[in-house]
């Protein structure tokens, strides 16, 4: 009888124990993230390399870039929906098109978008190069047709005699494409990040410094690391929690990603995972552009990427960290004509 006892005491014990630890790792989920070592960055980061272009070529796509000629009614540029002032991105939940058209899915940023593993949201594209060729066709963007916009180009003398100097094929749909990624892969933006990362403590706020060291506990370098910290792999939208009741509404085709490319029912809801670097400039957030504030975007990724629910403090803190990667736009970054127009004035 005793032995019975003892044996239910136990029993009822050790419930007792199994309750609070799942009670405690419960509750954990909304204390602040435990950081008992602090990381080193470099076993996660790199700093931003600088990239070799051909200075003439790279000018040559910028002038392109800039040019209404690529586009069906001539109103449209590719600076029309990945603006400098704006992040490379456009500010918009959707990108708006030819006649006022709205596209189905939030412009990535171009600022470093060298670093991207392939390119579009859900990577059809395996280069900056072939990136370029799709928006100029497509009838909800730019509108208009290759060969037309190679012969308008054509009709420019001085176009024609700078393509001259790079291709013996002269202007094709080609070599326009060549010439902007040329221009795209030069438009790095180094961050106080990367000098933090060279060795330069002061760099960054004390503040940022613990927000590194809670956005490593948390698990988000699993997607966000390297150069461009993302960009490197495709990932499930709604790894752990279902982003999509999270967040309500039907399903769009935009919402399938990697699928719509490959028909995989496996790579429903996967998309490229995005570059953090200027993400401070880069809201609405998310492919479906349904989030304004980046601490809400960081709650959200937390929640449904890694089954975390962050406070208030750790979320303030990681957005401080991903400040630091706000960089610094290179001097190309602009529209060529507003220079020979301000050269004018002056």
């Amino acid at each position: 009888m005793r032995r019975t006892v003892l044996l239910i005491s136990l029993i009822v014990s050790l419930a007792s124990l199994a309750a609070c630890g799942k009670k405690e790792a419960h509750d954990s989920k909304s204390e602040p993230v435990q950081t008992a070592t602090k990381p080193d960055p470099k076993s996660f980061f790199k700093p931003l390399a600088p990239v070799e272009v051909d200075e003439a070529k790279m000018q040559l796509g910028r002038k392109l870039y800039f040019d209404t000629r690529l586009s069906g009614d001539g109103t449209l540029t590719c600076a029309s929906c990945h603006a400098f002032d704006k992040g490379g991105a456009d500010g918009a939940k959707v990108s708006t098109g030819i006649n006022g058209q709205l596209g189905p899915i939030n412009s990535p940023t171009v600022l470093n978008s060298h670093l991207n593993f392939v390119q579009f949201w859900d990577g059809r594209a395996a280069t900056l190069a072939e990136q370029a060729l799709g928006p100029v066709e497509n009838p909800v963007e730019m509108g208009a047709k290759w060969p037309e916009v190679v012969e308008r180009l054509k009709q420019d003398e001085a176009l024609v005699k700078e393509f001259a100097a790079f291709y013996e094929d002269g202007i094709t749909k080609e070599n326009v494409t060549d010439a902007i990624a040329e221009f795209e892969r030069s438009l790095g933006t180094p961050a106080p990040f990367d000098r933090y990362l060279e060795g330069d403590e002061d760099a960054i706020s004390d503040e940022a410094k613990r927000g590194l060291e809670v956005f490593v506990a948390t698990g988000c370098t699993t997607c966000h690391s390297g150069e461009g910290l993302g960009g490197t792999m495709y990932q499930k939208m709604g790894l752990v929690q279902n982003y999509f009741e999270l967040r309500g509404g039907e399903i769009t085709e935009a919402d399938l990603g990697r699928y719509n490319v490959t028909k995989n029912e496996a790579d429903k809801h996967l998309f490229k995972v995005p570059l953090l670097r200027n993400i401070e400039l880069t809201a609405p957030y998310f492919h479906d552009g349904s989030v304004d504030s980046l601490d809400e975007a960081v709650k959200i990724m937390a929640k449904v990427q890694l089954g975390r629910d962050l406070s208030d403090e750790d979320t303030k803190l990681i957005v401080a960290f991903l400040k630091t990667l706000t960089g610094e736009l290179p001097p190309q970054a602009s529209d060529p004509a507003l220079e020979g127009a301000e050269s004018e004035e002056g």
